[in-house]
């Protein structure tokens, strides 16, 4: 498009001179200002001579001249246009209209799409988009206390929650309503938080005349304006914006009019990805921009922590992690949309997908999901084969290298270097090490003199390293803000309290250190933390990333079994476990009958004796308040697949545990219940122990004569049971365990409570890494699984064999 030039007029040249002298510049200072390379499209204007259109009105705006009244009367089309909005306001309307309907198709190409990492095509922004939340409170802005961010956090509870390390606690808004709320918005974001899809949305929206139809939505990468600027030695956002509406046959008079009157929707998207050298002269342009075009309304998106300084007048958001409905509207729209099935079967596969996401095994894959890039790398692998992998440390080594390399790669991003000797493999030692001391340590929030004087230390072991404190303060600030805003891995989560932007990448990193350690007493050093809850993923992942298991499990076993040698009561029970073990008939897995008598003593769950029984399980057994029968039933089942559970047997375990006859409303479904539970306990007990079995079958048949007769009547039945049930389930209960030889009775101390918690703890971990898909050899497995829960004594013997 031929750019057209305007000059001053004689009778205002006398007026221009005035204004350049009162501001006491030189013309290669008025040069810089406008952002040229040279002073002589300057020394023109002042003498009266045409220059290009855009540069005469930016030199008008540093001048503080009216361009309007300086300049020659403009010739042609787009002037008479002008003139007639300017002497009709009510045709500014159709303008509009007429610029919107030549620029539809291109603001549709170019954000009608977005590219997904790893999938080969486009999807389109509407059939991915989901609501985006704002908060108007930017987390790294806040005034707390490592203390108030870790009220309530208790990592070695059962209930840990882990998502409270990125939880914000304060009011969300709709991404649309802040942009109504704010006409400029800054849209900070984590990487891949949804920033560049919001603002496509934003512009998407405004075409369709949906949103802000009365503006035209211009959508700029700030990266390709910052090059194409550089390439062309002028840098001016109105001349950009200019050439994007003049492909269309948009008149530069027209875009002036229209700016003037603050019918644009202007959405810049990616401060962050502009290089430094231009990054200056964009502000610069933005700051003038937005303050002679003050009508319009315009959207910056930038990553959180990238520094630059603030613009005036811009209001910052923050976008918020997904909500659990967000991830699952999210994933609904991307197993249908990416997924390339018809709209049942993709919403079949993301119900299976979601209903194993909200497993209790896959929370830390859930804490992943938080971000759009991370779950969409998890509904992608999720895609391959309808499961999540079994070795989680491969679906986090990847989520690190969609962070580190993968995102900046796929947008041709290529960010500066602020610390020069400190390549990628750098940077990954560096976070691995800083995550296994924070972890070791116990903290996952740290303030920032402590993190960087960690990078400060790593920093001083890299070639050519400074020594001078002040540099090094300097360096490791650097590179702490680097990490930040380029990856996303460290995050600012209070005023200088830092930490990783998922607890799941601080354990894989830690388990990372251990395994890749060069220290050959690195892995004894890992096992001393076995018996601590916290430490149970790091174990996990370990096992997973060897390439060979057998040593660590092995040292854990002697770790574990060092924990119960430790209390000579402790050893009295499982000397007792062991010999009641040894009596069962039919014994087929004594290890989970070990497991199974251990639950029954110490009144815990029966988790680990269902993982290592032989068959499936088919009831959940609630587990509080505690009571013996489930572990009877579930255990029975295990050994003997004949001991069915049917609906009546569940239903009535349920009646026994809940005491709540509301719900009965079939004498003979509870008849069939009541001795189908009884009957089994009965069974049960002769396959443990014949001798005794005689007198456990007295006690219930008489437990059982207590009833009332259900064909009397079943509200008869209820009103009994509503207020004796409680008092006859207790009596059952202690029936069973009198006749029990391993009673559960044992009166231990607060302390031998709390050692007995983290054996059992230690030994259901140790399980959970053989079932993980470890590299173990079929000796070390059996021998461990041949071992577990026996008194030493006994494994010394097996030992010696």
């Amino acid at each position: 498009m031929a750019k057209r030039s305007i000059q001053v007029s004689s009778q205002a040249l006398k007026h221009v001179r005035q204004a350049f002298a009162r501001k006491g510049w030189t013309q290669e200072d008025l040069a810089v200002e406008v952002g040229l390379r040279t002073r002589q499209p300057v020394g023109r204007f002042l003498a009266g001579k045409p220059v290009e259109r855009r540069i005469f009105i930016e030199l008008c705006f540093q001048l503080d001249l009216n361009w309007e009244e300086i300049a020659n009367p403009i010739k042609g089309e787009g002037a008479e246009q002008i003139e007639n909005v300017r002497n009709n306001g009510w045709e500014i309307d159709t303008l509009v209209e007429q610029v919107r309907s030549l620029y539809r198709d291109k603001i549709q190409e170019q954000c009608g799409t977005l590219r997904l990492l790893d999938i080969a095509r486009r999807v389109g922004v509407d059939n991915i988009y989901i609501d985006v939340n704002i908060l108007e409170e930017i987390t790294s802005q806040r005034w707390l206390e490592i203390s108030d961010l870790v009220q309530g956090f208790n990592p070695d509870a059962d209930e840990f929650d882990r998502f409270g390390l990125s939880r914000v606690r304060q009011a969300r808004v709709l991404g649309l309503e802040a942009v109504e709320s704010y006409p400029k918005l800054m849209v900070l974001g984590k990487p891949g938080s949804g920033k560049t899809t919001f603002l496509k949305y934003v512009a998407i929206q405004c075409n369709k005349g949906e949103f802000q139809g009365y503006r035209i939505p211009i959508f700029i990468r700030l990266k390709n304006f910052a090059e194409d600027a550089s390439d062309e030695g002028s840098f001016s956002l109105v001349n950009y914006i200019s050439q994007e509406l003049g492909s269309c046959g948009v008149s530069e008079a027209i875009v002036e009019t229209l700016l003037l009157q603050g019918k644009a929707l202007i959405l810049l998207d990616g401060l962050d990805e502009v290089q430094h050298p231009n990054s200056e002269e964009v502000l610069k342009q933005i700051r003038r921009f937005s303050q002679k075009y003050y009508k319009n309304q315009l959207i910056i998106s930038c990553r959180i922590a990238a520094q630059f300084p603030r613009l005036p007048g811009f209001t910052e958001v923050e976008i918020a992690d997904l909500n659990p409905e967000q991830i699952e509207s999210f994933s609904k729209k991307w197993f249908v949309e990416v997924g390339r099935s018809s709209p049942p079967e993709g919403l079949a596969t993301a119900n299976r997908f979601l209903e194993k996401l909200k497993r209790p095994e896959n929370k830390q894959i859930r804490e992943l999901a938080v971000t759009p890039i991370l779950l969409n790398l998890t509904c992608l692998v999720f895609a391959m084969k309808g499961e999540f992998p079994s070795k989680r440390s491969n679906l986090y080594e990847q989520g690190l290298d969609i962070l580190l390399v993968k995102r900046d790669e796929a947008k041709g991003i290529k960010r500066n270097e602020v610390y020069r000797n400190l390549s990628l493999p750098h940077k990954i030692k560096l976070l691995t090490q800083v995550a296994a001391i924070t972890f070791e340590q116990g903290y996952y929030f740290f303030e920032q003199n402590k993190i960087q004087q960690l990078i400060a230390d790593y920093l001083r072991t890299l070639p050519d390293s400074q020594s001078d404190p002040e540099t090094l303060r300097l360096d490791s600030e650097a590179v702490l803000k680097s990490i930040e805003s380029q990856y996303g891995l460290l995050v600012e989560r209070a005023r200088q309290i830092y930490s990783f932007s998922h607890l799941t990448f601080q354990e894989y990193l830690t388990a990372r250190q251990f395994v890749a350690s060069s220290n050959p007493q690195a892995l004894e050093h890992l096992v001393n933390h076995v018996g601590e809850k916290r430490w149970r993923e790091v174990f996990l992942l370990a096992t997973g990333m060897l390439r060979n298991a057998d040593h660590l499990l092995q040292l854990m076993k002697q770790k574990i079994d060092a924990i119960a040698a430790s209390d000579d009561k402790v050893q009295e029970l499982l000397r007792c476990i062991n010999k009641k073990t040894l009596s069962v008939e039919y014994i087929q897995q004594p290890a989970a009958i070990r497991a199974f008598y251990f639950s029954l003593a110490c009144a815990f769950d029966h988790s680990l004796a269902s993982t290592l029984s032989i068959g499936p399980v088919s009831f959940s057994f609630p587990t509080v308040p505690f009571f013996p029968l489930p572990l009877y039933l579930c255990l029975a089942q295990a050994i003997d697949g004949d001991v069915g559970m049917d609906d009546d047997f569940a239903y009535a375990l349920d009646f026994f545990l809940n005491r709540d006859a509301s719900g009965l409303n079939n004498t003979d479904a509870l008849d069939r219940a009541i001795n189908r539970v009884l009957d089994c306990a009965i069974d049960f007990a002769l396959a443990l122990d014949s001798d005794r079995a005689r007198e456990l079958r007295r006690s219930l048949q008489q437990l059982k004569a207590e009833l009332p007769n259900p064909d009397k009547g079943l509200q008869r039945f209820k009103t009994w049971w509503q207020a004796q049930g409680q008092t006859w389930t207790e009596l059952l209960s202690a029936a069973i365990v009198e006749h029990n030889n391993a009673s559960y009775d044992w009166q231990f101390s607060n302390q031998q409570k709390h050692l007995l918690r983290q054996y059992y703890d230690a030994n259901k971990l140790l399980v959970d890494c053989l079932n993980s898909d470890c590299e173990v050899t079929p000796a070390v497995r059996s021998h461990i699984e041949d071992t577990l829960l026996l008194p030493i004594a006994a494994i010394e013997k097996l030992n010696s064999l």
